[in-house]
């Protein structure tokens, strides 16, 4: 039986959260099958000069295999407050394999109620904003916790989506997915530099940008920020 690996698609969403680790498992064999699922099928925006669409809806797939919620900013933080797809998110985590997320999307996984009592990480801007919602923040790239694995900022995705590739179908496919996207980073500044790096400095940004996306849902702003 395929099974089916799907990447959910919401407005504003980092376009990399979702290309990046969905790159990765489309390299897999006939096994595996992947997906974009949404509310519909029409182009929705992403978070930079970017449309995507769909290619199949929440009621039409009602038994994924693995599901990943890519995150972002505004879009990201604005999808905690959408009912449709964290019911969506919540029945069917009942069967799911794996439930994972790339950068804050682990925070709409949280919203959701499946993080609580988790060990969980997402991009270092948010991660303070986990325990909101129950979950033990790790500053880990990426934290697999059975069912529930997380990545954290972006690129981590592509990391996480490669772990995910050895798990389902072994060494040898996850090398051999790893091969054909030739991931290889050698970044032309080095390494981030973490212990140089200001990141309190950052943080009003980040929490304008909470305040921002969630102008319209007071209780889960102040869930968040209070």
């Amino acid at each position: 039986m395929t099974k089916t690996i799907a990447y959910v698609l919401y407005p504003g969403l980092t376009a990399l959260d979702l290309v990046g680790p969905l790159t990765v498992t489309a390299a897999l064999g006939p096994e595996f099958e992947t997906v974009v699922v949404a509310r519909d099928l029409e182009p929705i925006d992403s978070d930079a000069a970017l449309r995507l669409a769909a290619t199949t809806t929440f009621a039409d797939l009602t038994d994924p295999y693995c599901v990943v919620v890519p995150g972002g900013t505004i879009g990201t933080l604005a999808a905690c407050a959408d009912e449709e797809l964290l019911d969506w998110l919540r029945a069917v985590s009942a069967t799911a394999e794996v439930m994972a997320s790339v950068c804050t999307g682990s925070l709409i996984l949280g919203a959701a109620g499946l993080l609580e009592g988790r060990p969980a990480t997402t991009h270092w801007g948010f991660r303070d904003l986990l325990p909101r919602f129950g979950a033990v923040p790790s500053t880990e790239r990426w934290v697999d916790d059975g069912d529930v694995v997380t990545a954290a900022g972006v690129s981590a995705g592509i990391d996480m989506a490669l772990h995910l590739a050895r798990r389902f179908a072994g060494e040898d496919a996850a090398r051999a997915a790893q091969l054909v996207i030739e991931y290889d980073p050698e970044p032309p500044l080095g390494p981030i530099d973490w212990e140089a790096a200001d990141l309190p400095s950052y943080q009003p940004i980040m929490r304008e940008v909470v305040r921002t996306a969630l102008a319209d849902h007071p209780d889960l702003l102040a869930r968040l920020t209070g």
